[in-house]
């Protein structure tokens, strides 16, 4: 069966996630230090302490990761002095300063040009285990849905994200694709479901996993070619 739906994963597949991330930590303690002085220099072996505290008292919060930063800062700001509600105000603040600068992404300029081309013949949509919005991005409309782990509950590489995927573009797993960097996340788990995989490979890694993926693309561009052949 031809190929109807193609899913993307979004970070280190269509831009670079860690300079973001990094940038929007620096962010988040500048911030911190000039709005909640008490706190200090939180040393990161604490934060670590509370967020395993979490997970292990929820083990949701490994698919949450937004709920779970807003919860790791909530306490760290709590144990620093901050009453309940204070912590509370100062956590959403905080999480919103880090959210903002997670969103500052250089997007691989072969992204748009190649998305435009594939959304004209076929249904596009997200799976990812991240917390990054493509409406914040400008990216929306080449989507017809976007599934993220905190929404869903459970994230990559269980099959239940990509079994939606399917119910949202309704079509068979044999006429859908999904497409990321990840080896288990995306490329196990689109597998698992019956989808075929497609591994985002740029740095030519050697394949570690172990059933191997559909097919193996260095550069977004590739994709249109890989796609045509399997119509």
């Amino acid at each position: 069966m031809s190929i109807k739906l193609v899913t993307f994963d979004l970070d280190d597949t269509l831009w670079d996630t860690a300079p973001a991330i990094v940038s929007a930590e620096a962010g988040l303690r500048d911030w911190l230090a000039e709005n909640a002085p008490k706190l200090g220099p939180v040393p990161v072996e604490h934060l670590w302490e509370i967020r395993a505290r979490l997970v292990e008292e929820d083990p949701s919060y490994r698919h949450r990761i937004s709920a779970l930063r807003r919860r790791v800062l909530f306490h760290a700001l709590e144990d620093a002095g901050y009453p309940n509600e204070q912590a509370f105000e100062l956590a959403g603040q905080s999480f919103e300063v880090f959210l903002h600068g997670r969103h500052q992404v250089e997007i691989f300029p072969e992204v748009v040009p190649t998305l435009e081309l594939l959304s004209q013949r076929y249904t596009l949509g997200v799976i990812t285990n991240g917390n990054a919005d493509v409406r914040r991005l400008g990216l929306a409309d080449y989507f017809a849905f976007a599934l993220c782990a905190e929404d869903l509950g459970i994230g990559k590489p269980d099959p239940a994200p990509f079994v939606e995927a399917l119910k949202r573009g309704q079509v068979e797993a044999s006429a859908a694709v999904h497409i990321g960097d990840h080896p288990s996340d995306d490329v196990a788990g689109a597998q698992r479901a019956g989808m075929r995989a497609i591994w985002y490979n740029p740095g030519g890694k050697v394949w570690e996993g172990d059933k191997p993926p559909d097919a193996e693309i260095r550069r977004l561009t590739d994709l249109s070619e890989v796609l045509a052949r399997w119509a």
